[in-house]
């Protein structure tokens, strides 16, 4: 019987004990759902004036380039420059041999002498002839009136017939005379005009001849670099051969292809007197937007923009990347690039430590003063005072929870 009793009494026991246990156990904490903070950075927005900037991508171009000919065919005597040069205004460059040059002046100057010379004959000649045809005209009446006599002697029967054939052979032969000599008294205008003419022909070679000789000599024009060098010392060369090229190293010109979408801007800033700058990585290197070219294309018009400085590095050909100041946009706000959300959000941090999408207008770029490129932007929500969100959160969303990082940056501007 005792050993039946034996293991009721340890099951009881054993309930009991979990009951105990059960009744004297700890009450478990209660636990309350914690919405998450994201960290983020903010800074405060103070909208003011700022100059945005058009990134372009350009070519370094010489429009006052002049290539050099020869003017006349000749040996090379004197090439005193090389390639890539610099010289100044008034250095001479290349010359032409004098031997080939003088004797072509001598030539066009003897023509020029000559016909001058036969101008004068000709004047001499032609009052020679007036004088002589008021002479032969006198003989010319003396052998009609003879040619008269002789007629009537005849018909009186007091001369021979042979007398009145001598004398009518007389009177014709005065006329003959008298004829040919009004013929070159007449054609005196004729042959002084042809004369004159052929001077006038004489003397406009020799005048390019002159001009030619002048130009046997070349002289650099401006302040440049020499280019393109094509020949050497002692070649003989043909007239109109190209012998180099020297370009202004003052007058670079940088071209660069400028989206249609800023063009209307840019031009109205160019009619109302406004000086649109463009500078490069290197600050000594900077360029004034002039003009836009006169044909467009799909891709864009091309902008021609003058340098103003620094000019001694760059060359014809270069590539170069530069930044063109546009029209100065007022109430603008410049943020980091993060800060953007799609192409027109952006996020503010509200009072209660909450996110607010607020949709902005994107003005493009701009250069703060350490020279970061910073996003340029305007908004009617971008007031004076408000918290913008710098940090980018791959979740944001309007009503998300946020918390500052750290203390609150520097002001947006």
């Amino acid at each position: 019987m005792s050993k039946r009793i034996i293991p009721v009494i340890i099951l009881i026991a054993g309930v009991l004990g979990f009951l105990y246990l059960k009744i004297t156990r700890p009450e478990p904490a209660q636990v309350t759902a914690v919405e998450r903070g994201w960290r983020v950075q903010v800074q405060w927005v103070e909208p003011k004036a700022h100059t945005p900037v058009l990134p372009l991508y350009g070519e370094i171009v010489a429009p006052e380039q002049v290539s050099v000919v020869a003017a006349m065919a000749g040996r090379i005597a004197e090439r005193p420059v090389t390639e890539g040069q610099r010289v100044e205004a008034g250095t001479l460059l290349v010359a032409l041999d004098s031997r080939d040059v003088e004797p072509l002046l001598a030539q066009a100057s003897a023509q020029v002498a000559d016909l001058e010379a036969q101008i004068r004959s000709e004047q001499v000649r032609y009052r020679n002839d007036q004088a002589s045809l008021k002479s032969e005209q006198a003989i010319l009446a003396n052998a009609r009136r003879q040619m008269e006599r002789a007629r009537a002697l005849v018909e009186r029967k007091l001369a021979s017939r042979e007398n009145l054939e001598a004398a009518t052979d007389s009177a014709a032969r005065a006329e003959l005379t008298v004829s040919v000599r009004q013929r070159a008294v007449d054609e005196h205008p004729a042959r002084l005009q042809s004369l004159k003419a052929r001077l006038a022909q004489a003397q406009a070679t020799l005048v390019s001849t002159q001009r030619d000789a002048e130009r046997a000599r070349v002289v650099a024009p401006f302040d440049g670099v020499v280019t393109d060098v094509q020949v050497a010392v002692g070649d003989q060369i043909s007239r109109n051969q190209k012998l180099l090229s020297i370009y202004d190293v003052n007058g670079l010109e940088l071209r660069a292809r400028v989206p249609d979408r800023y063009r209307a801007e840019l031009l109205a800033a160019l009619a109302e007197g406004g000086e649109l700058l463009a500078y490069s990585d290197q600050p000594e290197i900077r360029f004034r937007l002039e003009r836009f070219s006169g044909t467009s294309d799909p891709a864009g018009t091309e902008a021609i923009l003058s340098l103003t400085e620094g000019a001694g590095g760059l060359r014809p050909g270069a590539l170069l990347p530069v930044s063109l100041e546009r029209p100065v946009r007022r109430k603008t706000v410049a943020i980091p690039f993060g800060a953007l959300y799609g192409a027109d959000s952006v996020y503010l941090m509200t009072d209660e430590g909450r996110m607010k999408r607020v949709e902005i207008e994107r003005i493009g770029e701009a250069v703060s003063e350490n020279g970061e490129r910073r996003l340029l932007i305007s908004g009617e929500q971008l007031t004076p005072g408000a918290q913008l969100i710098t940090t980018h959160l791959p979740n944001a969303v309007t009503g998300l929870k946020v918390e500052l990082a750290g203390a609150a940056g520097e002001a947006v501007q």
